[in-house]
């Protein structure tokens, strides 16, 4: 089956897409046998990357959860879409209505058994699920790892430390990536929340507009001195292609926690 991140926030949009979108251009091909990871948008608020891309006749979430309702669903990957980032996704609509109908269809059962196809399927499943909501705990469940993204401030901080994920029920699963500009130094913040391992992220603007992009071949993901983010977000997803044990270490299992902090991050460019 296929392995399961789901990527959201407790409050505001603080840079969940793009952040998905960062790990699905760096994710390690070794670590699912160069089978390629799929993006799926899974906001209930609706998506965005329809329209960024100029995509308005693509398959999107709503094919998905339609097809997760038949005997016979097929697979996931007939509903993704090739960005010009060389990035895998599956789009959402951008309508509140239809795409929470598709997310409660998605979160069922059936929708999780489309996710993770059968035992013969392999690869990654990027879930782009936005805000948190009672509407994404089954997903949340049945995630190998989850990435929540917040700013750096004190309040959006607060909201993530109350923000209420049981503890025991996903230690060694969960890291924060905290966005922004961010006056605590990462020791405190991992005090402070019980986090184990602390991870940065640079702020890059230009990787994030090359990444946003309608043109193809503008993202430099690779090679002589890559971008800085996209060296720093390699990082994080080799942490969480690994097995809990392996990258991370007893203590941050026991812990339960990753931090990851992306300083300097303006609200436009995410």
């Amino acid at each position: 089956m296929r392995r399961l991140i789901v990527v959201g926030s407790v409050t505001g949009a603080p840079g969940v897409t793009t952040t998905a979108l960062a790990l699905a251009v760096v994710w390690p091909s070794e670590a699912d046998g160069g089978v390629r990871p799929v993006m799926v948008e899974a906001d209930s608020s609706g998506g965005d990357l329809m329209i960024r891309f100029g995509l308005p006749s693509a398959p999107s979430l709503l094919d998905v959860a339609a097809a997760a309702r038949q005997p016979y669903p097929g697979s996931l990957l007939g509903a993704a879409s090739e960005l010009p980032c060389r990035v895998r996704a599956v789009v959402a609509v951008p309508g509140r209505g239809p795409c929470r109908e598709a997310v409660r269809l998605l979160a069922g059962e059936a929708g999780r058994r489309v996710l993770l196809g059968d035992e013969h399927d392999r690869g990654t499943v990027l879930l782009d699920v936005g805000r948190l909501g009672e509407d994404v705990e089954p997903l949340l469940a049945a995630a190998d790892r989850i990435v929540l993204v917040a700013r750096g401030g004190a309040e959006p901080l607060t909201h993530v430390s109350a923000c209420g994920l049981d503890a025991d029920a996903y230690t060694g699963r969960v890291s924060l990536a905290v966005v922004g500009p961010c006056p605590y130094p990462a020791e405190e913040i991992a005090h402070t929340l019980g986090i184990g391992s602390v991870v940065f992220l640079p702020w890059d603007a230009k990787s994030v507009a090359a990444m946003n992009s309608s043109r193809q071949g503008v993202l430099r993901a690779s090679g002589f001195r890559p971008p800085p983010l996209m060296t720093s977000v390699r990082t994080l997803a080799r942490r969480l292609a690994a097995p809990p044990t392996d990258e991370m270490g007893t203590a941050d299992v026991d812990r339960g926690r990753v931090l990851v902090q992306v300083p300097g991050v303006e609200e436009s460019g995410w």
